[in-house]
């Protein structure tokens, strides 16, 4: 049975991240996981920068390491940042749609599991005060997150991005899966990867003083 959240532990964010640490929701027989549920998730009260991905995939779930793989890689290169930067919770929080990774079917990884966000969002979200840009990484993401661009394609609501800016940016996803996109779509990296490296900067800048 599902453990119920209530507000006040939305305040209480090292209780949160215990809980969502000992989760197993999606553990249930039904759920065909395919792996012990790991929840890998970043958080610390004074992050500056959410970063909302999809689900771990096989290797963060080995690792426990949110975007250690080649995705990391490309979004870090994608905000101008360095791996000890990207991996300081007190700067940069990291919270995927689905905590663990969700098993693998015919054409990739599977969709984040469906029992994660509906649980763990809304009071992890409330703990994290001083957010200044959220990045939101793929469809599963931008369901939540842009729920008024529903309707819309992934590159609709990426070629839109001034719509949410400068507090929200959709990103398609880093995965070398999307090299193809990347290619047919090039004002991305011409004009949405400067804005995201100068906004990546200055929040820094602010954070830092």
């Amino acid at each position: 049975m599902a453990k119920i959240v209530t507000s006040s532990q939305a305040q209480r964010l090292p209780l949160l991240l215990k809980d969502i640490r000992s989760c197993t929701l999606c553990a249930q027989p039904l759920a065909q996981l395919g792996l012990s549920p790991r929840p890998v998730v970043q958080v610390a009260k004074a992050a500056r920068i959410l970063v909302v991905g999809q689900a771990p995939g096989r290797k963060v779930h080995e690792s426990g390491v949110p975007f250690d793989d080649a995705s990391g890689e490309r979004l870090r290169e994608w905000m101008g940042m360095d791996r000890p930067t990207f991996y300081n919770p007190e700067m940069v929080a990291i919270v995927p749609m689905g905590f663990c990774y969700p098993g693998t079917g015919r054409s990739g990884d599977l969709p984040p599991r469906r029992e994660c966000a509906p649980q763990w969002r809304a009071p992890l979200l409330a703990a994290l005060p001083h957010i200044e840009l959220t990045l939101v990484i793929g469809q599963y993401a931008m369901a939540w997150h842009l729920p008024d661009q529903a309707t819309q394609s992934l590159t609709e609501i990426v070629k839109a991005w001034r719509t949410h800016w400068p507090k929200v940016l959709p990103l398609p996803h880093p995965s070398p899966r999307n090299n193809i996109w990347l290619k047919a779509n090039p004002w991305f990296v011409l004009d949405v990867v400067p804005a995201l490296r100068s906004k990546v900067a200055s929040v820094l800048s602010s954070a830092s003083t």
